[in-house]
């Protein structure tokens, strides 16, 4: 299998969610993983559940089991000086540098990018960004929803806003973040500069890019866009739909080339030429009437045979799946989307498998997840050149 970042080195400092993804990403197109843990406690994504149990019977992170793979896990303490210079060491010999310390943080344990090689792609994570009057503030993806506005818009009208299901601002931060470091790393190396540089992260940032036309239309129409529960205000008939064996199909109809397939997946071609439906604009208008025209059509079938006559007629549409019909599905079977990691302390577990992938391949299933520490004597004896006595003075004076 091809593998287009193979020979780079990653050097990832980050923890949680999104920093460690933007390094998950370049490791699954080739790139080598080295996550810099503290000793003893390690990333605190090891702490989070749910939990399966190893031979002992102690509680194992599955959410560790699924972000933390792919990657060697190395501890050194970065607060004291020699776990400085092992970093700067590390980094020397290494292409990209991801973290997601507080602004200010590596600045003062004299590791920051300044201090680095200047070939070095540095991506700097953080929920406000590295400088502006709230860079200093805490917060994880749930401030980045509510900052951003993104939970405002997310739930019904009339209820309080809700918070989406999965970790969205951090993910999302790190796939923008593995963008722009291939690019730079392009031209760095491709364009032969030379010269890295410092991508600054922000998680709101990733949240707002998304946003759609919610800025625009509050510039010039004045709008405050507000939440529209699983409709749109914009478009008609959009949603989801409780069928008569209590699933829910989602279908989309706002175009007039949907609306019309619509019609006739439901066999109401009065429908089409309804003078309430006659175009995109008044259907919008009108959207609480034909929400509840195919509300009620969709209510006395079954999901299958709704959603097989939607698709028989080209609507996008299909059922809500929860994650046990996802992972019974044919098509997820038949592409491979779930891989089997063998992970090293409850061995095998069934996962998404990498994404993207190259047309005609399979992606290779990541290594597991690693024990806290279990690279640290292999990385720094070939990558730094330290020999055994310095390793175990090392560890003696919990430095690593």
């Amino acid at each position: 299998m091809r593998r287009p970042l193979a020979g780079l080195r990653v050097i990832d400092l980050g923890s949680r969610v999104s920093a460690p993804f933007c390094s998950a990403i370049l490791g699954e197109q080739g790139a080598e993983i080295i996550k810099i843990e503290e000793p003893v406690r390690g990333d605190r994504l090891r702490e989070l559940g749910p939990y399966a149990r190893d031979d002992a019977g102690e509680p194992y992170s599955l959410y560790w089991s699924v972000e933390g793979r792919g990657r060697k896990s190395v501890t050194i303490d970065l607060r004291r000086p020699q776990g400085q210079e092992l970093l700067r060491s590390l980094a020397d010999a290494s292409d990209v540098v991801v973290e997601s310390f507080r602004p200010g943080t590596l600045e003062r344990w004299n590791i920051d990018p300044s201090r680095l090689s200047p070939h070095l792609v540095t991506a700097r994570f953080s929920l406000f960004g590295q400088d502006g009057p709230k860079s200093l503030v805490v917060g994880l993806n749930g401030s980045a929803l509510a900052f951003s506005g993104l939970m405002h818009l997310t739930g019904d009208p009339d209820r309080a806003p809700a918070r989406p299901g999965v970790n969205i601002a951090g993910y999302l931060s790190g796939v923008f973040a593995a963008q722009a470091v291939t690019s730079l790393l392009y031209e760095r190396d491709a364009r032969g500069t030379g010269t890295g540089g410092v991508i600054d992260v922000f998680m709101y940032g990733s949240i707002l890019r998304i946003m759609e036309w919610t800025i625009a239309a509050h510039d010039r129409l004045g709008m405050v866009r507000n939440r529209s529960g699983d409709s749109l205000d914009i478009a008609a008939p959009v949603g989801n739909y409780a069928s008569r064996d209590g699933r829910y199909v989602y279908l989309v109809g706002g175009s007039q080339v949907f609306f019309e397939r619509v019609c006739r997946a439901m066999d109401r071609p009065d429908l089409a030429v309804d003078e309430r439906f006659a175009n995109a604009a008044v259907r919008a208008d009108n959207r609480a009437e034909i929400n509840a025209i195919v509300a009620q059509w969709v209510s006395g079938l079954d999901a299958d045979e709704a959603e097989a006559r939607l698709v028989a007629c080209d609507v996008p549409a299909g059922k809500i799946y929860d994650v046990a019909d996802f992972a019974a599905d044919e098509h997820v079977q038949a592409r491979g989307d779930i891989c089997t990691v063998q992970d090293p302390v409850i061995g095998p577990v069934r996962q998404q498998a990498p994404f993207p992938r190259l047309v005609g391949e399979t992606p290779a299933a990541p290594e597991g997840a690693p024990r806290l520490g279990e690279h640290t004597d292999e990385v720094l004896s070939s990558v730094v050149g330290l020999s055994a006595t310095e390793l175990d003075a090392l560890r003696a004076d919990s430095i690593i």
